[in-house]
């Protein structure tokens, strides 16, 4: 049996990734049910209605996507009002509490203290990412990407593509897609981050995808920075 000692020793022998990208909503906080409220409320109110398999089919997509996807269901507005309303009520639920999910905030501080680059990629606008942002302890994220700064959302892999660009611009060395990983709860951000070559991984929340060509964990809650080498290294095996 491996003493303490040596099992230090391998751990620190391990490469660690070069990033770690986040997705934020169902993965860092739970907000998905901000959202869903927040769309079963905007639908009733203009005389529709909005089932949880609605609701649920929506998770993780980009906000003018959802917003056309309401339209349909008897929303009367604009796609620029509905994200408006919708941005609205999440950032008032993030006001009266931010609900990490398990484990998210500690690996997140881990990171940090091991020197692993970070990034936010999330298809929430600017203005629900700075709350975020500045509700943590400072210095967290080297980059966040919001989706209104992106030209296509996930589960198109842009918006990790221009996470890892501005990681690299940023922190002035390359990073690899192969050797960081993309942490997410959802089919669109799951497949967005497997698209741009990250090590995916797939930690299911209101949605579960099932398998795909992605890692598959149930929690992040006791994860280390020695464990996300250890899936790296199982990758390139």
């Amino acid at each position: 049996m491996p003493t303490t000692s040596s099992v230090s020793e391998v751990n620190t022998q391990r490469i660690l990734p070069q990033a770690v990208l986040w997705d934020l909503d169902g993965t860092l906080i739970d907000t998905e049910p901000y959202w869903i409220a927040a769309e079963h409320t905007l639908v009733t109110a203009h005389g529709g209605s909005w089932s949880e398999e609605q609701a649920y089919a929506l998770v993780g997509a980009a906000l003018p996507d959802s917003a056309r996807t309401l339209q349909a269901a008897g929303v009367n507005l604009g796609v620029r009002e509905i994200i408006d309303h919708l941005t609205g009520e999440v950032i008032a639920g993030l006001r009266r509490e931010i609900p990490w999910r398990p484990g998210a905030l500690e690996l997140l501080r881990a990171n940090r203290e091991a020197g692993i680059a970070q990034a936010l990629v999330t298809m929430s606008e600017r203005s629900i990412v700075d709350i975020i942002v500045a509700a943590m302890p400072e210095g967290l994220f080297d980059v966040t990407v919001a989706g209104d700064e992106v030209t296509a959302g996930k589960p198109n892999p842009t918006p990790y593509l221009r996470g890892l660009q501005l990681l690299s611009e940023k922190l002035g060395r390359e990073f690899t897609a192969e050797r960081c990983i993309g942490l997410e709860d959802s089919l669109p951000g799951i497949t967005a981050a497997s698209g741009a070559g990250l090590h995916a991984v797939l930690i299911p929340n209101a949605t579960d995808p099932g398998a795909g060509q992605w890692r598959r964990v149930p929690t992040l809650a006791g994860v280390t920075p020695a464990e996300l080498a250890g899936w790296l290294e199982t990758a390139v095996a």
